[in-house]
């Protein structure tokens, strides 16, 4: 349950309260800026390599490489009808990776010589508007790839370059570079780098491993946070390409404006053949180390060489020799309570929908320009459900949905603008496996697949509570070309006895136990309008788990000796111990038994009950005090105006 301020608490308790229902529509999805990119700069440049940033002072740099020469550019203030064409000469180089990074004033340009072995770095202590001359930072054995580079704020770079597929990382401590080091993964080819740093040096690495297999993959040179100092993590995989399938991947970009973002081609050399930018990010609050990305989405533009990353306070930036695009980093937030005429949203394990209606007699919404353009589907709705209270208007920061789409009404003399969104269930629904997945047991646990599955649809996941099956049971799992990630996620929660439940684009994991105390109390000082209480025979009352070997029976006896036995049976061969299959079995009929009773209770709305939340309830008609049940459903009904104001909740009731 949500934990309230005490001035809406003591208002939800009283049936005289006011109510208030704060509705918002937000461009985001999955709590992360959905960017809206908008192209300022259309060129006639060569596509070809390139990279950009931004220094302290908000300006644009970029540099590429043209017919054996690099060039650069610095744009003091970009924006729309910013000269993105003038370019100037740096030197004579190669046809291989350049590299940009900045912090603060200072800007360190790296390129490949003419003999395609010697790397340069030109600095810049004036934010990219003059460059020193070149300094050699190396002399590879054979010809240079690929090039990125990182800085910290205490002057401390990394330049890692590639040549063939291995990776070689450079460091500059204290103003003075070391000496090249050779990676400890292995590929049997590289096809791009990218490096961001943030706590450690973040990598991304395209290429090919000794399979054939063409694949982007994360990986990070330590800096003491999430990998230890100057050693490389393994290589994890981002996306991938069956041998064969002639899809390779190449030219990543890593940037990190809000949460991790990252840009990738992938090129396909059969029939139709493209060259197609992707681009992808990370769940809001997550840690490189996590390698937890969206699904990509691809752009409707075409290049070999990708779309560098680059972002400053308030916008991020996309660059190409012959395009740059700027999408605003802050999320437009519409704020259309005043306008809410009715509202109805149902939650229930695996799925919540919404409808909101919202006047339009004076045809507000008709245009969906300017402020309201941020009505689009796909974007998030967010209710708040509250009170005025002796603070003012209070409201609790409730579920969110995602549009789905809308309609218009008029008859009668009124007119409204009706939404429609569902919740972050039908964003998992939304996600269907592009390929394969597939994991050997002991590979991942339960809570790392939930949360690769989760984050694939954009969403972020943590655990209230969790059971040892979670951590513990380490599954053999498989996702189908098809399957719908809401499906792939029922199947690993079916392994456990915790549930799943959202509070906004966040997933929770509670293990709920018959033990737990009650969250909340109705019939006493929050008023229950109608009750309805019914116990009913769980699904089953004898689970029977086959595991690999060990075989498993948990019963329950009572409703066994009333009613004979009904038996659920689940085979899985994951279960390789009879501990693990003891922790099934007891999962199994843990889930029916919270099944075993039914009933709801209509209340004046409680602005922070959450499904699964352990409730109270005092029904003397009934003959309850003080009994506890378990929050299966939550549906909330407000109707503003009109004969009959409405804003009530009802609760769907099963047992603890």
């Amino acid at each position: 349950m949500r934990t309230l301020l005490s001035a809406l608490l003591a208002a939800q308790k009283k049936t005289s309260a006011v109510p208030y229902v704060k509705v918002e529509i937000v461009d985001s999805i999955g709590g992360v800026k959905r960017l809206d990119w908008q192209r300022l700069y259309t060129g006639s440049e060569p596509d070809s390599y390139h990279a950009a940033t931004m220094p302290g002072d908000g300006s644009l740099n970029r540099c590429r490489v043209d017919a054996g020469s690099v060039y650069r550019q610095r744009v003091a203030n970009p924006g729309p009808g910013s000269n993105f064409g003038s370019w100037t000469l740096v030197d004579a180089c190669t046809s291989a990776g350049v590299a940009l990074t900045s912090y603060g004033a200072a800007v360190l340009l790296f390129y490949v010589g003419t003999n395609g072995r010697t790397i340069y770095l030109r600095e810049s202590n004036d934010y990219g508007a003059t460059f020193g001359s070149p300094t050699t930072i190396t002399t590879a054995a054979s010809a240079v790839g690929w090039l990125a580079a990182a800085l910290k704020s205490n002057g401390t770079a990394l330049l890692i370059y590639s040549v063939d597929g291995t990776v070689y990382s450079v460091k500059r401590s204290g103003g003075t570079w070391g000496s090249p080091a050779a990676w400890s993964n292995s590929l049997a080819s590289v096809s791009g780098l990218a490096c961001h740093y943030r706590l450690d040096f973040n990598v991304l690495v395209a290429g090919a491993d000794s399979q054939s297999r063409n694949k982007l993959w994360s990986t990070i040179y330590g800096d003491g946070y999430s990998a230890a100092m100057d050693t490389w993590s393994p290589l994890r995989e981002v996306t991938g390409a069956s041998a064969g399938s002639n899809v390779e991947f190449r030219a990543p970009s890593l940037a990190h404006p809000d949460t991790f973002r990252a840009t990738f081609i992938e090129k396909y050399t059969g029939s139709e053949s493209y060259n197609r930018p992707y681009f992808s990010h990370s769940p809001a609050t997550s840690d490189y180390v996590d390698n937890l990305w969206r699904e990509p989405v691809p752009l409707n533009l075409s290049s070999q060489y990708g779309l560098a990353l680059a972002s400053s306070a308030s916008a991020v930036w996309l660059a190409a020799p012959w395009g740059v695009w700027q999408a605003a980093l802050a999320a437009s937030v519409l704020d259309v309570t005043a306008d809410v005429l009715e509202l109805i949203s149902e939650d229930e394990p695996g799925g919540g929908r919404l409808r909101v209606v919202l006047r339009n007699d004076d045809g507000r919404y008709l245009d969906l320009s300017g402020a309201k353009a941020v009505i689009q589907q796909g974007a998030e709705v967010r209710v708040s459900p509250g009170y005025v209270t002796t603070s003012g208007p209070l409201a609790s920061a409730g579920p969110a949905y995602w549009l789905e789409g809308w309609e218009y009404t008029s008859g009668g003399g009124s007119a409204t603008f009706v939404l429609h969104a569902h919740d972050a269930w039908q964003l998992l629904d939304g996600w269907r496996a592009r390929r394969q997945y597939a994991w050997a047991k002991g590979e991942r646990n339960v809570y790392q697949l939930l949360a690769f599955v989760l984050a694939r649809a954009g969403l972020e996941l943590s655990a209230l509570s969790s059971s040892t099956t979670i951590t513990d049971l380490f599954p053999s799992f498989t996702i189908q070309p098809g399957e719908s990630g809401a499906t792939a996620t029922r199947r690993l929660l079916a392994m456990a006895p915790d549930v799943l439940f959202f509070r906004a684009h966040h997933a929770y994991l509670k293990n709920p136990q018959a033990s737990d105390a009650a969250d909340y109390a109705y019939g006493t000082d929050h008023a229950i309008f109608r009750g309805r209480y019914a116990t009913v025979r769980p699904p089953a009352n004898r689970a029977q788990v086959f595991g690999d070997g060990p075989f498993v029976e948990r019963f329950d006896w009572p409703e066994i000796e009333d009613a004979y036995d009904r038996v659920h049976q689940a085979h899985d061969l994951n279960l390789d111990t009879v501990a693990l299959a003891q922790d099934r079995a007891n999962a199994e009929l843990r889930h029916l038994a919270i099944a075993s009773q039914g009933g709801s209770i209509v209340v004046p709305t409680a602005c922070g009950q959450e499904l699964y939340d352990v409730v109270a309830i005092t029904d003397a008609a009934a003959g309850l005090s003080a009994a506890k049940q378990r929050v299966l459903g939550l549906t909330l009904r407000y109707v503003r105006s009109g004969p009959a104001p409405v804003y009530e909740q009802r609760l769907t009731l099963g047992a603890v």
